[in-house]
Parts: structure tokens; C-alpha cells; sequence
């Protein structure tokens, strides 16, 4: 129990002490905070360039709110409770596979660094994307799951900053399935890691922004603002009453698997779930309610 608890314990202070150079040095292009708010203003800047709904505030309702949610899940959220959660569970199936003398290098069936780097990467890219997608869809389709991710349905107006409108419990479920496929590649580094990390956020930033835009043949492979908009619509027809339009990143899993729907502009559609009427408008209750639900 004392090793897991200095783990626990280094935990917290070696993300205290990451956080603290990220701010104080801007020497290196994996900064993950001044990269977050580098793109954010440039998908903002984009919004008011080229608005969708051009009488959409760009100050746009829950704007403040979703820009603090931004920051908490991208930073205070792993000093809170993903860093050490993650490092410990991550032991702990260590030393539970070591009482069967296996490790989870036993269990790695592709090594990156033995490929060309971009192939590497997008092996990387594309098995995380894939079971994003699948995490997702449960996400919608079990309940309790729902209850939690109706957080992020609860946007009213889409910008950027939706994006990472999200309870805490959400990267919980994504990392905890995320974990043995990715363990099974080995060779990827931090480096590897903030490309594919940084390429994520552009796309997901520009699929919540005011943007009207579906990239031509290329909306096929990669989600986009046309597209997600669908993903939050309040009303959806009866046999795709579980969502649609889950891709992340990618919108071809949709396409592969007959989950894609965009039956006309939705430009001007309403956003939210049914019964969100009740739902709570400030962050505390927000983090709560899938616990008072439940």
C-alpha cells in the first residue's frame, strides 16, 4: 500500500512541477498549455471571419463557461485526479501481470520505432481514434454512461470551446478502454504522442466552432463542423435515437459503419437532449448531476 501511495504522492508533484514550466518556458513547440490557447484563438478568429450563423454572438452563450471547462479538463483535471489515477492503475496491472510472470511488454505486438515515423504515427492515430469512436458510442448507449456525457449535449450554442465541455468521468472511461489497445504498440514517444495530441484538438476545435465548412471529399475521413453539428442536434428521428455521427477525429467510421447522418444543413437546428430544460447552467451542478441522476 506505501508504493502506491508514493506513486500517488510523485504523482501530484511531478504534474505540479510539469505544469509550472509549461507556463515559464515557451522554448519548445510541445507546449501543451500555449498550444491549447494558440489554436483556440486562431479557430476563434476564424469563427468571426467566417461565422455559420451570423447572428450568433461571438461572445455566444455558456462561452465563459465552456472556456473554463477548457482549461479545467486540459489541465487542473489531470492535477486533480488523472496523473496519479492513471499511474497508479497502471502499476497495479504490472504487478498483478508479474504474479503470472507476464508484463505488458509481453503483450506488444507492434513496435513504431521499427516503421517508417509516419506509419508509425498513424497505426498510433489511428487505433486511438477507433476506440475513441467505439467509447464513444457508449457513451450514448448505456445509461449511466449518457448521464455523465450529457454535460457536453448540454450546449446550447456550438463554438470552439464546446469542445471540451465535458465531465471529469469522461476521461476516465476513454483512458481505461484506450489503455491495452495502445499498450499493445510500443516505441511512440511525448513527441509522437503532442502531434497526434495537437492534431486532435485542431479538428475537434473545428468541428464545435461556428464554422460552416465539410472540407470537400475530404468530409469522408475527417469530421467537420457540418457534420458534428448533426451530433448535437436535440431532435433526431426514431431509429437513430442513440446519436450519430460519433468520429472524433475521423469521420470514416461513421461512413464504414452506416452511423453517418446529415439529412440537410444543419445550420440553424436546435442543440441539446430531451429534458434539458432542467439541467443545471453552472459547472458545480453540472459535475454533480450525473451523481444525483444515478
Amino acid at each position: 500500500m506505501e508504493k502506491y501511495l508514493d506513486i500517488i504522492k510523485n504523482s501530484y508533484s511531478g504534474y505540479w512541477n510539469y505544469l509550472k514550466y509549461e507556463l515559464i518556458n515557451l522554448n519548445h513547440w510541445d507546449n501543451y498549455f500555449y498550444g491549447l490557447i494558440a489554436i483556440s484563438l486562431l479557430v476563434w478568429l476564424l469563427e468571426y471571419v467566417f461565422p455559420w450563423r451570423k447572428n450568433q454572438s461571438i461572445i455566444r452563450k455558456d462561452f465563459w463557461l465552456d472556456t473554463f471547462y477548457m482549461f479545467f479538463n486540459f489541465f487542473l483535471l489531470n492535477l486533480i485526479v488523472l496523473i496519479a489515477l492513471s499511474n497508479t492503475a497502471s502499476v497495479f496491472l504490472d504487478d498483478t501481470l508479474s504474479l503470472i510472470n507476464l508484463s505488458l511488454p509481453d503483450f506488444q505486438l507492434l513496435d513504431i520505432n521499427k516503421l517508417l515515423k509516419w506509419l508509425g504515427l498513424l497505426i498510433f492515430f489511428l487505433v486511438s481514434d477507433f476506440v475513441q469512436w467505439n467509447t464513444h458510442r457508449l457513451l450514448h448507449r448505456v445509461p449511466w454512461l449518457w448521464n455523465f456525457h450529457k454535460v457536453h449535449h448540454s450546449v446550447k450554442e456550438m463554438g470552439f470551446a464546446a469542445h471540451l465541455r465535458y465531465h471529469w468521468m469522461e476521461p476516465i472511461v476513454y483512458k481505461s478502454l484506450l489503455y491495452i489497445p495502445i499498450a499493445i504498440i510500443g516505441g511512440y514517444t511525448s513527441k509522437d504522442i503532442a502531434i497526434v495530441y495537437f492534431f486532435t484538438i485542431i479538428i475537434g476545435h473545428l468541428n464545435h466552432a461556428n464554422l460552416g465548412w465539410d472540407y470537400g471529399y475530404l468530409k469522408y475521413i475527417f469530421n467537420n463542423p457540418k457534420m458534428h453539428i448533426w451530433h448535437h442536434s436535440k431532435t433526431l428521428p426514431q431509429h437513430v435515437r442513440y446519436g450519430v455521427n460519433y468520429g472524433l477525429t475521423l469521420s470514416i467510421w461513421d461512413y464504414i459503419f452506416k452511423t453517418n447522418y446529415i439529412p440537410y444543413s444543419g445550420k440553424d437546428i436546435e442543440l441539446g437532449f430531451n429534458g434539458d430544460e432542467s439541467f443545471p447552467d453552472n459547472f458545480i451542478d453540472q459535475e454533480l448531476y450525473p451523481l444525483k441522476k444515478n
